[in-house]
């Protein structure tokens, strides 16, 4: 349910990159929520958007966002950080994770990119104040500037758990990741970020045990459709219908516009929510979360497609 919060504090934090904290105007707590949660903030402009919580789950009386001003986008993240001021309201989802840190673990792995160091943020700040965890966070960005929370970052909670590294958006100066992902150690690992920092990291991930692999960005990217796309067709097992599903069109949207109900949340290969069973039929699988030996049987179906011919999902 949403409900309209008044923006306590807003600052740039970051080249393009501002930081709002948000209140219920009576001063009263918050629904609670879990590291790695995101919320779906209503622009002014009415387009919607999901971002991350970066406070520490305790704090109940405010939630805490980071959002990337991004010129060339739809104009959703343009009209939160331009079309509210300081004790303005925006209207605010209650918190949904689909990004949670895994329970009983006592070492982690964090990979974040550009913005997507928000939701790993939560989670470090979480681990921190439990004290009773390990965890190394690399966080991957252009330069300084453009680095959000860098002097948090910097400071003694944070000493000898983070490493920052700046690439000046030259491939050649990035960091060198298989170092860090080639012995698995009993850690989970949490990547968020760009889509191609994330499809590189599952790449060199393929080793680890697909419980301790977690990705996420929101919805905010997915994998770019192919020039050699086509349509085929679906069969739904259960019913026997068969479903067109379009070349440009995901088979989520193609069940959707046929009139069946599918869960789904990320809708970008990253949450798991829409993975359904494979009964036949070759996949082109563009997901974050099938590891290699769950692929012959399942398919996101918000993102993978059939590489040729037509499928069979038990639906």
């Amino acid at each position: 349910m949403a409900t309209p919060l008044r923006l306590l504090s807003k600052s740039e934090i970051a080249q393009g990159i501002h930081r709002f904290v948000l209140a219920r105007a009576d001063g009263g707590e918050l629904p609670e929520f879990t590291a790695g949660a995101h919320v779906e903030v209503t622009a002014p402009n009415g387009l919607a958007r999901k971002y991350s919580l970066c406070n520490d789950p305790a704090e109940r009386h405010r939630y805490e966002i980071a959002v990337k001003r991004e010129e060339g986008g739809a104009g959703g993240s343009k009209s939160v950080c331009d079309d509210v001021a300081e004790g303005g309201e925006l209207i605010v989802s209650a918190p949904r994770n689909d990004f949670p840190l895994a329970n009983n673990i006592s070492n982690f792995l964090f990979i974040a990119g550009g913005i997507g160091v928000t939701p790993i943020l939560s989670m470090a700040r979480h681990l921190n104040a439990l004290g009773t965890a390990r965890y190394k966070l690399h966080y991957l960005t252009r330069a300084p500037e453009t680095t959000a929370f860098r002097e948090e970052l910097k400071t003694p909670a944070f000493n000898g758990k983070v490493s920052i590294h700046h690439d000046g958006g030259d491939p050649d100066e990035a960091l060198d990741l298989w170092p860090l992902l080639e012995k698995p150690m009993g850690r989970h690992l949490y990547c968020c970020g760009p889509r191609p920092l994330m499809e590189a990291v599952r790449d060199m991930s393929g080793h680890w045990s697909s419980a301790a692999v977690h990705f996420e960005d929101f919805g905010a990217s997915k994998p770019a459709e192919k020039a050699n796309d086509v349509a085929f067709n679906v069969t739904l097992a259960k019913s026997g219908r068969t479903i067109e599903v379009p070349a440009s069109v995901p088979i989520l949207d193609a069940l959707r516009a046929n009139g069946l109900a599918v869960s789904s949340s990320c809708e970008s290969g990253t949450c798991g929510t829409c993975k359904t069973k494979l009964i036949s039929g070759d996949v082109d699988h563009r997901d974050l979360v099938l590891a290699g030996h769950e692929k012959a049987d399942n398919i996101m179906i918000c993102v993978s497609r059939a590489a040729r011919g037509d499928l069979v999902l038990d639906l």
